[in-house]
């Protein structure tokens, strides 16, 4: 059995009835005590909210989440929402001589960073080649910020689907 102590602080006080308003009305006299036992204590938090399920399973595309897009020979915008965003999909490129690229990029209305590219090697020049590549991955977007696919000619074709997963305070959106 572990020893109590009595605790007077008007500080720790005052943050009992900030935090828990319904224990602060109990009036003068009652203090704070500790003790050396040690009690467990289990949080069921996530448990009882629903968010123990795991990662992989918050992540997943269903028909109320899902946005797609099939991009060739343009810029599109995916999406300016901010938060945290998976993107999946697949590259097809035929190459035969004219330049070409695909990529997803984040704009922040003036300049583009490219968070993913796909490009023929520099030595298919001239001859017709062809690439598929897939991609999975998150990007974050902040206030101003949005996401792009690009693909400079018809001969590339960018499949792209993304769904949020959380907000931008991290909060998780789940699939509905």
């Amino acid at each position: 059995m572990g020893q109590e102590y009595f605790i007077n602080s008007q500080t720790l006080q005052a943050k009992i009835s900030q935090l828990l308003p319904t224990q602060g009305g109990a009036g003068p006299g009652q203090d704070l005590s500790a003790s050396t036992q040690i009690i467990p204590i289990i949080d069921l938090t996530e448990s009882a909210s629903g968010a123990n399920v795991r990662e992989d399973i918050q992540k997943a595309f269903s028909h109320a989440n899902t946005t797609f897009n099939l991009i060739t020979n343009t810029t599109t915008v995916l999406t300016s929402t901010t938060g945290y965003w998976r993107c999946f999909g697949n590259v097809n490129i035929s190459y035969g001589g004219t330049s070409l690229n695909c990529r997803l990029e984040i704009n922040d209305g003036s300049t583009s960073k490219t968070v993913y590219r796909v490009q023929p090697p520099s030595y298919a020049t001239g001859t017709t080649t062809a690439q598929s590549t897939n991609f999975d991955f998150l990007v974050y977007l902040t206030a101003g910020d949005s996401l792009q696919g690009v693909v400079s000619t018809t001969a590339g074709y960018l499949s792209v689907a993304i769904r949020q997963v959380a907000d931008i305070d991290g909060n998780l959106i789940p699939s509905s």
